[in-house]
């Protein structure tokens, strides 16, 4: 699947820098540099586009390669203004240590998710010390509708921001359950019918991030044998819902809910 997504029909959107940062949002941690044919296939764009937009993200600094046949990775530019994001988004660090002894205690992958389009894409996580394998990494992305995330997420969401997605029937039942949930439990769990993956429980807890302007989703999610629903339920839902509770105190932002309307 590509990470290309159709661009609106707007006069005032320039598509060819559209094209370029889709290039950039391509690259991923675990990659060791990406070929043209990498980066062709992930944004779903012809070879000799993307050779023009390499060659200008290269000459810009965003991108840089060694030698010819070299693969691309981000280059210095990039790496500033990522590491310029990381200082304007303070919850992050705030709560990393938290995360991390929240993953240590419960043996799940704990993880931060924001809306990228039509998925919501995983932008910090913390594995358990206990975990040998790699698991899902900063960059990856995961379906809006049809996750604990995106459920969290879509159940945060104001009226406005809501309808400019354009919603079926069934992302406005989806959604309905989130707040439910939310109003009765303080998370929520994306139904077994609708999740993506069949490999993966998880349960989500939204939190409004003010330098976004709409919430992001605190997650923590591991195999069903794992996080079976009893402990979704009974020890990691309550325990995520309390944590962001606690960031909130602390970063003074009010609960996510508040912001719906």
């Amino acid at each position: 699947m590509t990470e290309q997504t159709t661009q609106p029909a707007d006069r005032k959107f320039a598509n060819t820098l559209a094209r370029g940062l889709g290039v950039l949002r391509v690259f991923r941690a675990s990659d060791h540099g990406l070929t043209h044919a990498q980066i062709a296939d992930r944004t779903g764009l012809p070879k000799p586009t993307i050779s023009r937009l390499t060659y200008t993200l290269c000459e810009l600094g965003y991108l840089s390669h060694g030698a010819r046949n070299d693969r691309f990775r981000l280059g210095p530019a990039a790496i500033v203004l990522g590491s310029v994001a990381n200082v304007a988004v303070g919850f992050v660090d705030m709560v990393s240590d938290d995360m991390q002894r929240l993953a240590d205690e419960t043996g799940t992958l704990a993880l931060i998710a924001v809306r990228d389009g039509a998925r919501m894409m995983l932008v910090r996580t913390w594995r358990p010390a206990t975990a040998q394998a790699i698991w899902l990494e900063p960059g990856h992305r995961i379906p809006l509708d049809a996750s604990s995330s995106g459920l969290a997420f879509l159940a945060a969401l104001d009226a406005e921001r809501f309808e400019a997605l354009d919603p079926d029937e069934s992302t406005r039942a989806f959604r309905q359950l989130g707040y439910d949930q939310l109003l009765g439990q303080g998370f929520t769990i994306a139904p077994d019918t609708q999740r993506y993956a069949s490999t993966v429980n998880a349960v989500s807890v939204p939190y409004y991030a003010g330098e976004f302007g709409e919430s992001v989703a605190f997650t923590c999610g591991a195999t069903p044998s794992e996080l079976p629903r009893d402990r979704m339920e009974q020890e990691v839902g309550p325990a995520l819902h309390r944590l962001v509770q606690e960031l909130e105190t602390r970063s003074g932002r009010p609960p996510a809910l508040s912001r719906r309307g």
